[in-house]
């Protein structure tokens, strides 16, 4: 049976926990601002559930080849990137040079988690 590198289910698993938190959390934004707020949570709340079902998997497998520290790191990139295709595709929201200014701050705090200080 063909086994995959732990990084890559990881990664594979946060990204799409993250396209479910993403249309969970702001896919109500596009066409929902009229539909009761309590309708819109409970769908977003159903959501969610897929999300979470993908998102411990993630982090049980991931944790001990990344640190705890690590795969939250992971998750916050990966969250960014996804939300920044999603308002750019889904919402239809321009990405503006601050936007990606503090994306790659992030991504630099990315680096400083995961460089070997050693």
């Amino acid at each position: 049976m063909l086994s995959l590198p732990v990084p890559l289910v990881t990664i594979l698993l946060l990204i799409a926990s993250n396209i479910f938190m993403t249309f969970a959390w702001y896919g109500h934004l596009k066409d929902g601002m009229e539909a009761p707020l309590m309708k819109v949570i409970l769908i977003s709340w159903g959501i969610a559930f897929f999300e979470y079902c993908l998102m411990v998997p993630a982090n049980r497998i991931g944790y001990g080849h990344f640190s705890a520290a690590q795969l939250k790191t992971i998750q916050e990139v990966i969250t960014l990137t996804v939300f920044a295709a999603f308002s750019v595709l889904y919402l239809k929201e321009p990405l503006m040079w601050n936007h990606l200014t503090g994306f790659a701050f992030i991504a630099l705090g990315a680096f400083f988690i995961f460089h070997e200080w050693g």
